[in-house]
Order: C-alpha cells, then sequence, then structure tokens
C-alpha cells in the first residue's frame, strides 16, 4: 500500500461519511474510532476501545454486546496499538482487510488476504468474517486467529489441511492485551493433549485424546455444553457448543496463568467462574515426579504416592515431602519374559502421552497383549474412541503426571515384575491354609462381639448418667421453663418479640448437655472466647455438637443471649453458622452449634504450619465467602443485621474449609431503612472496631466493612493487625499495609508461604479492596455488595484513601482521627463509660 492510497482513504474518511448495515462493512465503507458494527441480533459489537477506559493505546476488537461489562473476546491489533483516536478499518480496492492510523498515515494491522469485492460480517456467534462475493465461503475469519478468548463454535487445535495452530495467548496484563506469558496449547507428540505453558515451561495438563473429560467442557447450572474432538486427516481440533446459545460463556487463558470458563450472571450482573484451573498443586505438571500419583483426598500426610512396584527414588526427600524426584522400581530385575504381567490403577488421569502409541483394536486384550510383547512398554489404556471402536494407548518411558479422577478417571494397566504380582495376588485373594483361616474367623468373631458389648456398655452407661443428671436438675429446669413461659407470654402480650426466646428453636434440658459435653471436660474443650467456653459434644443421637457455655461474669446478660437465638433462628445462609438449640436453666445460659471441625480461621492463618493447608484459591474462596455472608445480613436477609464482632476467631470452617460466620452475641438489627445507630456501650476487639464506633459510639453496615478489611488483610499476610512492624510503634497491619501501598510495594505483604504461580495480580486487587475496607470515613467504604462486585470482576478501583490504623496510639493523633472523621461526637464524650475488649 502506497503513500497515494493512504493519503485517498484520510480524504475518503475526512470528507464523505458513508453508511453500513448494522452488521456487515463493504468495500469504500469505513468503520472510525466511535462507530460500532452489531452482529445481526446485537450479541456482538465490533469497534475500537481502551483497556480499563485509559485515555490511550486504542484497539479494535470484539466484545459482548449486551453485557454490561465491556469484556473483548477478540482483538485484531493486540501487539500494534494506536496511540489516536484516528484509526480506521476499511476493505481496500484489492480485496483486503487494513486498519489504518490516518493521522500518521500508517498501516496498523492487515488480514493478509486478496479477494476482491469481498465483505466482512459479524455474525452473532462473535466470529467476525471475510466473506467472498456471491458465496458463503469465508476468505478470512477471526475465530482462526483467537487471542487469550475461546468462545462456542470456535476450534483450537491443528488444521492439517492449512498447517495452522490454533491456541490462546493470556494478555499480558488487566490493561495491556499484548500476548502474555500464558499459553494454552495443543500437544501432538503423542496422543493429543493440551498443555498450559508460562512461556516454554508446561505448568498443567488435561487428560489425553479420546477420552472427552471435563477438563475443557462442563454439564451442570442446567447449562448444557457439548464438545467435539476429532482426530483425523483434516486435524485435531476441539470445539465445544452450548444448547442455549443466547447464553454468553467464554473460555480464558488470563494473565495470571489459569484457564477458567465462564458464564453471565445476569441476576448479579457479573462473569461467574464455573470451572477453572490449575486447581490446586496436583495439577502442576511433574509435582511428583515419574512413576507416582499426587492426590489430596483424604487425610494422607503427603499427596505423593509410588505406583505399585516402584519406591520412592530418593527417601530422603520423600520424608521432607518432596515428591518432584518421583519414584522407581522396587526390583532389580528385567522385566522382558520373566513372568511380569500388569496392575490396574482405577480412574486415573492418564499419564502424559508425549511417548506413547495410539492403535484401535477389538477388544483391550489385544491392547494387552501388544504391550506385553514389547518390552519398553510400561503400562497401557483402553476407552471408546470417537468412531466407537476401542483405542489402545500404549506408553513406552515415564509415567509421568498422574492423579485420580474417582468420576472421570480411565483404569491404567501399569507393568510390574512376577514379585510384585505375586504379592499383590496374595493380598486379593489370601493364600492362606484352612487353619489360619479358621483362627482368623474366630479371631474375626471375638472382635466384633468385643467391640459390640463395648458400644452397648457405653450405651448404657451414657443413658444411666444423663438419668441421673435429669434427676438432679429436674426441679431446676421445671422453674426455668415455667419462668421461660411467663416471660414468652408476657412478651407477646406486650407485642414484643425482641425480649423473648424465639419459640422455633429447640430447648435442650442441662443435663442433656451436661452429658453429651462429658461433664463439660478439659478434653472436650474447642476453644475459650471473650463471653465463655466452646466444648464438643454428641448426643444420645450421635449428632456431634459445639456447646458454646456463656461464663457467668462474661458480661453477655440474658437480654444479649435472647438476641443471639433470635437472629441465629432467623437466619439462614450457608457462610453463617447454625444454630441448633440452647438451655437457659439458673445461671447456665448454653448455645448448641453445629459442629465444624476445623474450629476457627485463626487457627490456620496465624499458625506457621496449618497455614500451609491455605492455599491461594481457598483463601480467596474464604474472603468471597465472608463477604457474601455479610452481604445476606446486611441487605438480603428480612433483618439487617450489623454483627458488630467480626474477626479471625468468630468464622469457623467446616471439613472443606468453607466459612461460616459465628458469634451474634452483639449483633444489632437495624430497622426499615436504618443503616446507622449509637450506642453508650462500646463492645468489641481492638483492632477489628471502626474509629466512629470506637470514638463517637456510632456503628453502621460500614462498621463491619470496616472489620472485613482488616480480616481480609490478616488472611492475605498471615499476621494480626494489633503487632507492630519494622520497629514502628505507629505502625499495625493497616498501616503497614498502606506504607507498602503509598511505595507500589503492596505485595511484600503477602503472606511468604503462598508459591502457587499467577495469583499475585489478585492478591493486588485483594489487598486494594481492603485498604478501601479500612478508610477512616465510614462514607468512604464501599458496600459489601460493592466489596463482593471489585472481589469478582477485573473492572478498575478507586483509589484508597488514608485508613485508620493510630488508634490507642496517643492522645493527640485520637484528637486528630476526631477532626478527619468530621462529624460531632460531644453528645458521647462523657456518656461512653464501658469499653469492653473481647
Amino acid at each position: 500500500m502506497g503513500f497515494h492510497s493512504i493519503s485517498r482513504i484520510l480524504v475518503l474518511v475526512l470528507c464523505v461519511k458513508i453508511s453500513f448495515s448494522i452488521d456487515t462493512l463493504y468495500p469504500n465503507q469505513f468503520l472510525r474510532d466511535g462507530d460500532v458494527l452489531l452482529s445481526k441480533n446485537e450479541t456482538f459489537a465490533l469497534g475500537f476501545f481502551t483497556p480499563n477506559n485509559s485515555s490511550y493505546r486504542r484497539y479494535i476488537g470484539v466484545w459482548y454486546n449486551k453485557v454490561n461489562e465491556k469484556n473483548v473476546v477478540w482483538i485484531a491489533n493486540r501487539e500494534n496499538p494506536i496511540n489516536n483516536t484516528f484509526g480506521v478499518l476499511s476493505i481496500d480496492q484489492q480485496g483486503n482487510l487494513l486498519l489504518y492510523d490516518v493521522s500518521g498515515r500508517t498501516l496498523v494491522w492487515s488480514a493478509n488476504v486478496s479477494s476482491k469485492g469481498s465483505h466482512i460480517k459479524l455474525l452473532d456467534s462473535g466470529n467476525l468474517v471475510f466473506v467472498k462475493e456471491n458465496s458463503t465461503l469465508y476468505v478470512w475469519q477471526s475465530f482462526d486467529h483467537p487471542t487469550d478468548t475461546m468462545l462456542s463454535g470456535m476450534k483450537i487445535g491443528l488444521d492439517r489441511k492449512t498447517g495452522q495452530n490454533q491456541f490462546l495467548t493470556s494478555w499480558r496484563s488487566s490493561d495491556d492485551p499484548g500476548q502474555g506469558d500464558y499459553i494454552f496449547e495443543l500437544d501432538l507428540s503423542g496422543s493429543p493433549q493440551f498443555f498450559l505453558y508460562k512461556g516454554s515451561t508446561k505448568i498443567w495438563r488435561t487428560a489425553p485424546w479420546p477420552w472427552k473429560l471435563p477438563i475443557l467442557f462442563l454439564q451442570g447450572n442446567s447449562v448444557q455444553y457439548s464438545c467435539v474432538f476429532p482426530n483425523n486427516q483434516d486435524g485435531v481440533l476441539y470445539s465445544y457448543t452450548l444448547d442455549d446459545s443466547s447464553l454468553p460463556t467464554k473460555l480464558v487463558v488470563d494473565d495470571s496463568g489459569f484457564v477458567s470458563r465462564y458464564m453471565w450472571n445476569e441476576r448479579d450482573n457479573q462473569w461467574n467462574s464455573i470451572w477453572s484451573n490449575p486447581t490446586d498443586i496436583c495439577d502442576e505438571y511433574r509435582h511428583c515426579g515419574a512413576y507416582s500419583i499426587c492426590s489430596l483426598s483424604g487425610t494422607i500426610l503427603f499427596e505423593c504416592s509410588c505406583l505399585p512396584g516402584f519406591e520412592p527414588k530418593s527417601p530422603r526427600d520423600w520424608h521432607l515431602r518432596d515428591g518432584s524426584g518421583g519414584c522407581v522400581r522396587k526390583q532389580n530385575i528385567s522385566l522382558c519374559g520373566n513372568g511380569e504381567g500388569f496392575l490396574k490403577v482405577a480412574r486415573m488421569k492418564l499419564p502424559d502421552t508425549s511417548l506413547v502409541g495410539a492403535t484401535k483394536f477389538v477388544n483391550s486384550l489385544e491392547c494387552r497383549q501388544q504391550c506385553l510383547r514389547n518390552c519398553s512398554c510400561t503400562a497401557y489404556a483402553t476407552a471408546l474412541g470417537d468412531e466407537k471402536e476401542n483405542v489402545c494407548l500404549m506408553w513406552f518411558g515415564e509415567l509421568m503426571d498422574m492423579k485420580p479422577l474417582s468420576e472421570w478417571g480411565i483404569n491404567l494397566f501399569v507393568r510390574v515384575d512376577s514379585i510384585t504380582l505375586a504379592e499383590n495376588a496374595k493380598k486379593k485373594k489370601g493364600f492362606l491354609s484352612k487353619k489360619e483361616l479358621l483362627v482368623i474367623s474366630f479371631s474375626t468373631d471375638g472382635v466384633l462381639l468385643t467391640l459390640f458389648l463395648v458400644v452397648v456398655s457405653v450405651r448404657l452407661i451414657r443413658r444411666k448418667k444423663l438419668k441421673a443428671n435429669r434427676q438432679k436438675y429436674k426441679p431446676l429446669a421445671l422453674t426455668m421453663k415455667s419462668k421461660l413461659r411467663s416471660s414468652q407470654e408476657n412478651s407477646n402480650a406486650a407485642g414484643s418479640q425482641e425480649s423473648s426466646v424465639h419459640p422455633n428453636v429447640p430447648f435442650y434440658d442441662f443435663a442433656t448437655i451436661f452429658t453429651a459435653a462429658n461433664n463439660f471436660t478439659s478434653t472436650n474443650k474447642l476453644g475459650h472466647g471473650g463471653f465463655g467456653s466452646v466444648y464438643r459434644g454428641q448426643l444420645l443421637s450421635g449428632v456431634e455438637i459445639a456447646i458454646k457455655r456463656l461464663s457467668k461474669d462474661s458480661g453477655q446478660g440474658l437480654e444479649e443471649f435472647k438476641n443471639e437465638v433470635m437472629l441465629m433462628a432467623q437466619l439462614q445462609h450457608k457462610s453463617l453458622v447454625k444454630l441448633l438449640g440452647y438451655c437457659i436453666e439458673k445461671d447456665e445460659k448454653i448455645l448448641v452449634y453445629e459442629y465444624l471441625p476445623n474450629k476457627s480461621l485463626d487457627n490456620f492463618i496465624f499458625d506457621n504450619k496449618r497455614k500451609l493447608e491455605l492455599n491461594w484459591r481457598k483463601r480467596r474462596e474464604i474472603i468471597v465467602g465472608i463477604a457474601k455472608g455479610l452481604v445476606y445480613l446486611h441487605q438480603d436477609s428480612r433483618l439487617k443485621i450489623i454483627h458488630r464482632d467480626l474477626k479471625a476467631s468468630n468464622i469457623l470452617l467446616d471439613n472443606k474449609l468453607n466459612p461460616k460466620i459465628s458469634d451474634f452475641g452483639i449483633a444489632k438489627i437495624c430497622e426499615g431503612e436504618q443503616s446507622q445507630a449509637n450506642t453508650r456501650r462500646i463492645i468489641g476487639t481492638y483492632g477489628y472496631m471502626s474509629p466512629e464506633y470506637v470514638i463517637c459510639g456510632k456503628f453502621s453496615t460500614k462498621s463491619d466493612v470496616f472489620s472485613f478489611g482488616v480480616l481480609l488483610l490478616e488472611i492475605l499476610s498471615g499476621k494480626r493487625n494489633n503487632v507492630d512492624y519494622r520497629n514502628h510503634p505507629s505502625l499495625n497491619l493497616i498501616g503497614f499495609a498502606w506504607e507498602l501501598w503509598k511505595q507500589d510495594k503492596a505485595l511484600e505483604i503477602i503472606d511468604s508461604s503462598l508459591e502457587e504461580p499467577g495469583f499475585l495480580y489478585e492478591a493486588l486487587r485483594c489487598i486494594q479492596v481492603g485498604l478501601l475496607c479500612v478508610q477512616e470515613c465510614a462514607v468512604d467504604r464501599p458496600t459489601m455488595s460493592e466489596v463482593v462486585f471489585m472481589l469478582g470482576n477485573n473492572t478498575s478501583l478507586p483509589s484508597p484513601k488514608q485508613p485508620a490504623f493510630v488508634l490507642g496510639r496517643s492522645s493527640s493523633n485520637l484528637d486528630k482521627l476526631m477532626n478527619r472523621l468530621g462529624e460531632p461526637c460531644s453528645v458521647f464524650e462523657e456518656s461512653i463509660t464501658v469499653i469492653e475488649a473481647r
């Protein structure tokens, strides 16, 4: 394209405005910066954009038009942005699609085609196609040149007809769509399989062809995906389709190093991640080395284990929980014609197929025989292929990168020596004499009888103890029930329900609780809080419970107790702990909760060993779970609840480490549209209380937001807020985070035990959200619903203002802070007489 041609285009663009149809651009028409090409049903749009709405670097791309958040799925000039708003897309006289910067008279991008009379069209699939004149033939299409996103109907893999290899590449960052570090590409060195690379390093692998595991597609959430993955003379090209094509969905390789599938949630107005990989350390390629399996299921101490017939190559490294060296065969004998055979390893993600041969056979027996005859064959597997006939895979060399897949796994048959075969057969069948079998039979019966008698005796003893305790506390229980009934009748007559215990919550007599907690012995004690102790218990039905026994001098009176029962009875959310019942007898005030085996969050994040169980993904899930629980309390429940004591010890974890907010003893209900209230009695935990609450006695939902921000920073750093940093007594965790943020060193606060690849961008975003939550003035803090949105989306965030981190340091600092709050507090200066730490 010469200078005169570019000048001609420039003149036409500046002097002539030629209209075009909604989805098509014809020769001698121009798409200028500010114009938009829409697909037929307006599902997708083509136009110019700037990442994160900055004022420079313009790109032309395709995005979902009906989704509120502009989310680009394809970019033409990702490596060559235009630094002004004078970009023009057009078709030249030779039939080539070109992008110009007319201000600099330069060619920015070209489709490199030549088809006179052709036109471009944006389809409702998101595919931008160059259509040949008087034909439906595509001369060029954007689906053949993917960027970081795969859409329904797009294909990635190898097209053998054209020799083109189509793969996904991440953006460099959220505001730079240039080719980043992460590549999702099909590997054809053996049986086809996809790899996620960071540069040239393999970091994650899918299961191999031809087994269509849910690695790249998903059926769930009432959404049906179908996938096609043929391997024939035309190529090896993976694609997926949605039964409901109107649902916005995408598969993305992001700049954090994850391959994720998203679905647009119209109700919440956000993209929901419904599948993502890698998810844990067992997804890390070669994490456990050769001839080993990586599994996080159960209660194993180490995730790596050797295949049958193998042992750790380095027992010392294995003992130090480093399985990267893998395993070697136990028996140093030849596996060629020496009675060797195969052992089945059930339901596995099959090993790396780089060194594998694939052949089609009638049945698996022939596959086994072929592998056995070849002395280099180390394992085989069979399953149905695309043409409904068995496909046999045989591995020649190391077996690498395996993990159990209980639902979708394939049986792998590993070649082992004759000694291992014999040992396995003995374990499986039991080569024992009749005399040995008879002895074992009698021994087993004796053990079972003994266990039965022990169980019966324990239950009888517990029933006897419970009966005695019931007799002991019966007069007291009758008296208290009578008082409660009278109290409830009087409360109902007065039209008040806040002063009575909720009638729908089960009442337990003290004898039952006393027996369940084994007389409240120290061995059953789970922990101790500001208002009492928590014990582990077991009802006669076998149900395990957590028993919160309030101490007599705890400061939580009958009203606080009734308040917690009433609130917990009406609140139902997966992120809130469940109340099972209560007990009031004489001075005893007891709450019965569901038992959560992992206790509280502070037992993990502040413990150098247990924090290793919380990888980045799990910490992020905990943060989001807590945030959603607060959204429910603040706006989604029937009552507007302000917790007032959100902290790590009040976040309990279930057996899957999912968070549950607990301890509603000092929570407050806001009536109607009320969002703020005052109190003369300041109760809470230093380090988590907002400045307006401590100084002025004012609390609101923004008080919980402040506490959440502190908790978020603690989860990210693994450090408590109320400790000093770097010999600066004026700095706590909030202050330390703020100082690092101002120096662009915020990531230094991240817990050093977090070593997963690609999470730092998400972590930096979380730090910014945390600092937004702990800003001094309540009006500057986001709501919890805004926090959930910010955590789940990649939209730009405001810059945080100075946080409140100087409380408790000096009276002069308090005076300065009161002035910054900007609200008069004199009405409470003499009335705040009780400040209680918990």
